[in-house]
């Protein structure tokens, strides 16, 4: 349920989703375990942010003396702009300054900086807020906000769901750190896949077990079966945080049994009865379907789930590539077979590579859990499943 509701908010283009207090706080302490001295001297930016809403801003000002930071902006988008409307109400923090403008609070975005004490009491934080209008809309994409994203050295986010894509490209065509909020499918887009295989962009430390709890400010329906009516947060399973600075677990090496005792002891009822590791029939590799039963002494090409990435060691394991289209250079798609269709849940064939029918569709249901790629003769030959392909490092 949890990614239909982000399929549905990237339909929708519904980015409304403010991350909690304790989960950005959770991630950065994570850092700073790390490296104690990972934002100090530092400018911050919070680009899609609110501080009137928003947790991020409120979090780094309130520590930015603890953090060291040199300056913190932070920057929000035109209501007004927003491809999914929702009520409008400027804040009394807005309203009651002298610049409040009825007329730019709903087309322009606003620039908050804190690098400063404008209160007298020997500190900085969020009390020395200062802001103003933009001149524009406050898109991440204007060359307003591109010249901020240039004057920072960091850049931490919960960017629209709608524009990951756009969003991590402009990250990078300015080779800048970033913290960064998304759905965990992102790792199979073709323009995501190969910063991950590459190491320039890995997993977070994470949101407390893999559970991502959001204040929503949307209609009740684009969140069925998640939404708390009580607490007003809506829950998702499939998100996860993406960066490309260092933290502690990424370098903790996976606790693997070897393909015996998987055979033995493993906790997937799949491995203990099948007593065998299959092989994929149009790549040179074995299916490895659970994270937790990775071989300790198999040295090939291993494909395994995405989830995979969570538990990714670099000094543990290589990226090889992946099932996606364009990503598996170094473990090529054989095509042993001309003809094959994609089986529905339903088993009835979604499309072929011909225009034939498939006669045999009705003879290979699956189980209700899995899509399949089926041959003409109707025998399974792929499981549809995205998959990473890794190596282990000798």
């Amino acid at each position: 349920m949890a990614n239909a509701n982000l399929s549905n908010a990237k339909t929708a283009k519904n980015d409304e989703f403010y991350t909690q207090y304790a989960d950005i706080q959770k991630e950065i302490n994570a850092y700073l375990d790390y490296d104690p001295d990972v934002f100090r001297g530092k400018t911050v930016l919070l680009p899609c942010d609110d501080p009137e809403w928003s947790n991020f801003t409120k979090f780094f000002a309130q520590n930015f003396e603890l953090l060291g930071l040199k300056k913190l902006i932070s920057t929000s988008f035109a209501p007004e702009s927003k491809r999914y409307k929702l009520p409008y109400q400027p804040t009394l923090f807005e309203t009651a300054q002298p610049y409040y403008s009825p007329d730019k609070t709903k087309t322009h975005g606003k620039i908050f900086v804190l690098e400063r004490d404008i209160t007298g009491d020997n500190r900085i934080n969020i009390d020395d807020l200062e802001w103003q209008y933009l001149e524009g809309d406050g898109d991440f994409r204007s060359k307003e906000i591109c010249a901020l994203r240039d004057e920072a050295d960091l850049i931490v986010t919960n960017p629209p769901f709608s524009l990951f894509r756009e969003f991590v490209a402009w990250l990078t065509e300015a080779d800048k750190k970033f913290i960064i909020i998304g759905n965990m499918n992102a790792i199979t887009y073709k323009e995501i896949f190969p910063l991950i295989k590459d190491n320039k962009m890995w997993m977070g430390n994470g949101f407390q077990s893999g559970n991502a709890y959001f204040k929503v400010m949307m209609l009740k329906e684009y969140a069925d079966g998640v939404y708390d009516a009580e607490t007003g947060l809506v829950k998702f399973r499939n998100c996860c945080w993406f960066t490309n600075i260092d933290h502690g677990r990424r370098h903790e090496p996976l606790k693997l049994m070897t393909m015996a005792e998987n055979f033995k002891h493993s906790k997937h009822k799949d491995i203990r009865e099948r007593k065998k590791y299959l092989h994929y029939d149009n790549y040179d590799a074995m299916e490895v379907p659970f994270t937790d039963a990775i071989p300790s002494d198999y040295d090939g090409v291993m494909g395994v789930p995405i989830s995979f990435l969570d538990k990714y060691c670099p000094e543990q394991f290589e990226i090889l590539g992946a099932t996606q289209r364009g990503c598996h250079d170094d473990v090529p798609d054989i095509k042993k077979y001309d003809d094959y269709w994609e089986m529905t849940q339903l088993g009835k064939p979604t499309g072929s590579s011909g225009n034939k029918t498939n006669e045999n569709a009705n003879l290979q249901q699956n189980d209700g859990k899995k899509n399949y790629f089926i041959n003409k003769q109707g025998y399974i030959i792929q499981s549809a499943y995205q998959r990473i392909f890794i190596r282990k490092k000798q």
